[in-house]
């Protein structure tokens, strides 16, 4: 389990590489440096001088050579427009999203997961038709539809929560605001969660109910059911343990595609998290903090998926010892 670790730490050492001269390159492109930090009435020779002071004359090699010496010690630029470290503007946003994705994660586990097992549990009931159904349409929907839909029926309408903002935060241990702790926070919570799970909730279902319905025809379920095992040990212990690898697999990718789907969700809602940030950015041209931002989200990503392959030992120790072999 150690070599495995290594490996996949290298690997991701390599994959931030990869996307940091990529985020690299993509600010270089978004627009002049020097005209984000000047006025147009400047003189050439000022432009000039200014153009000199930020190494923006130096080869893309060199400049890449120092933008990754600064990355690494945790100095990844400074916003045009906050005029702060962009590392810091992003961790000041990043709560909000983290505290927005976990709420989503908790509704789809909340509701994917029976609707998943009683669709592959009893396929001919009508409940278990309808929720194929609805996951088939949920595919099709997509999530600006779904935003609307919430604000015009639950906000405008039924006045039941708030259509915008985050709400009323509290400190936690002087760290960062959450909204979870008061009433005020979850009720501008309810609306966005629900849209940025709706995202995710169709392919679970789905996922599930077809990786139960396989494992419900294995070899050793059937053994089960000749041993005269309850019932509920072996849908929801021996069926279900083994249903849940592929779907934990899913799943951690999901968890990371889950920062890029609050984008928009964040937008509509006007959240204020990585998301809503980021847009403000890029319709500000604000290149280092857009190019800090694809940095944090590719971390995240590759610290997402290789806490899923750790934990694969746990559900299933083949995984493990699958992994000693290699």
């Amino acid at each position: 389990m150690l070599v495995f670790l290594l490996r996949r730490l290298v690997q991701a050492f390599f994959v931030m590489i990869i996307i940091s001269a990529i985020s690299f390159a993509i600010q270089n492109k978004l627009g002049d440096p020097v005209q984000q930090h000047i006025s147009m009435t400047v003189s050439p020779t000022e432009r000039a001088q200014l153009r000199q002071e930020l190494g923006l004359n130096d080869s893309i090699v060199v400049q890449y050579w120092r933008f990754a010496k600064k990355a690494i010690h945790g100095d990844l630029g400074t916003s045009y427009y906050y005029k702060e470290p962009v590392l810091d503007v992003i961790f000041k946003k990043l709560p909000a999203t983290v505290e927005l994705a976990f709420c989503a994660i908790i509704i789809v586990i909340g509701i994917a997961t029976p609707c998943g097992i009683l669709a592959a549990i009893k396929p001919r009931n009508i409940v278990s038709r309808l929720v194929v159904a609805l996951s088939t349409m949920g595919l099709s929907i997509p999530i600006f539809i779904v935003a609307i839909f919430l604000v015009y029926v639950f906000s405008i309408k039924l006045h039941l929560a708030p259509s915008f903002g985050r709400g009323q935060t509290t400190n936690v241990f002087g760290l960062w605001d959450s909204g979870l702790f008061s009433k005020d926070g979850l009720r501008h919570l309810i609306l966005p969660s629900i849209t940025l799970a709706f995202a995710l909730m169709p392919i679970f279902v789905r996922l599930i109910r077809a990786e139960m319905m396989e494992v419900l025809q294995s070899d050793y379920i059937r053994f089960a059911w000749s041993k005269g095992l309850p019932t509920r040990r072996i849908y929801f212990i021996h069926a279900l343990k083994n249903t849940m690898l592929p779907v934990i697999t899913v799943g951690g990718i999901q968890a990371g595609t889950l920062v890029a789907y609050t984008i928009l969700t964040e937008s509509i809602f006007q959240w204020p998290g990585m998301g809503f940030l980021f847009m403000d950015a890029v319709s500000r041209v604000d290149t280092p903090l857009i190019a800090a931002y694809l940095i944090v989200v590719g971390g995240i990503f590759v610290i997402t998926n290789t806490f899923v392959d750790l934990i694969y030992g746990l559900v299933n120790p083949t995984v493990k010892l699958a992994n000693h072999g290699l």
